[in-house]
């Protein structure tokens, strides 16, 4: 069975799919973690994000890994460094090039196919990597309750951050991942929204839950 989990940055998508697949047993796979493994590489090397062909260059000699809630890039663990606010920028500037999304969206596939069962999460989970997936839900919230966990996320990892900062970036990213040309964040008629502003992740995952076992 594949469950995939699509929607905007803060909507929740992440802890929600991480903790249906530990109760589900089923295998996790975090899209945007790939991206953000690349985009920390691309930062490494000093590359500029806005030169395509640099970008897919270093693509094609990257080796990116899932396990269980751990990603590693050219064998080594980056599950915490991906995390930051710039890698997730630079992750949403390369998300845009029709070649990198080829080769990440064969990558995912690999990996859901290999599982007897998996949670996918991530902006094109259900539209272009599994699009005949058994369960598809758009997750999404208000921005500013979005920006509120996503402050409250970094500062459990060490970092000083701005609220009304984090919110204009978070609205920029929106504009940009609901207008790309490639793989646009776009739900289908298929898909179940759900709207986690006001929800607890325990009334979340019981939500889905229950739709799962129907």
């Amino acid at each position: 069975m594949i469950v995939a989990i699509d929607g905007p940055a803060g909507s929740g998508k992440s802890t929600i799919a991480k903790e249906l697949a530990k109760k589900l047993g089923f295998t996790y796979i975090d899209t945007g973690a790939m991206y953000r493994a690349l985009a920390l590489k691309v930062i490494k090397m000093n590359i500029d994000p806005q030169n395509q062909e640099q970008v897919v260059n270093i693509l094609e000699k990257t080796d990116i890994k899932l396990s269980e809630d751990k990603v590693f890039l050219d064998g080594v663990d980056v599950s915490s460094e991906i995390r930051t606010e710039e890698v997730g920028n630079v992750a949403s500037l390369i998300a845009r090039y029709k070649k990198v999304r080829e080769v990440m969206v064969e990558k995912q596939r690999e990996i859901g196919k290999s599982a007897k069962n998996a949670v996918i999460e991530g902006r094109d989970a259900g539209t272009k990597i599994f699009p005949d997936a058994d369960l598809k839900v758009f997750m999404t919230a208000k921005p500013e309750v979005r920006a509120q966990r996503r402050v409250n996320q970094l500062k459990e990892k060490g970092f000083v951050v701005d609220y009304n900062h984090i919110l204009q970036k978070i609205i920029e990213r929106d504009k940009m991942d609901y207008e790309r040309q490639e793989s646009p964040l776009r739900p289908t008629e298929d898909y179940i929204i759900l709207d986690t502003t006001d929800k607890t992740i325990e009334e979340v995952l019981q939500f889905l839950e229950s739709l799962i076992k129907r």
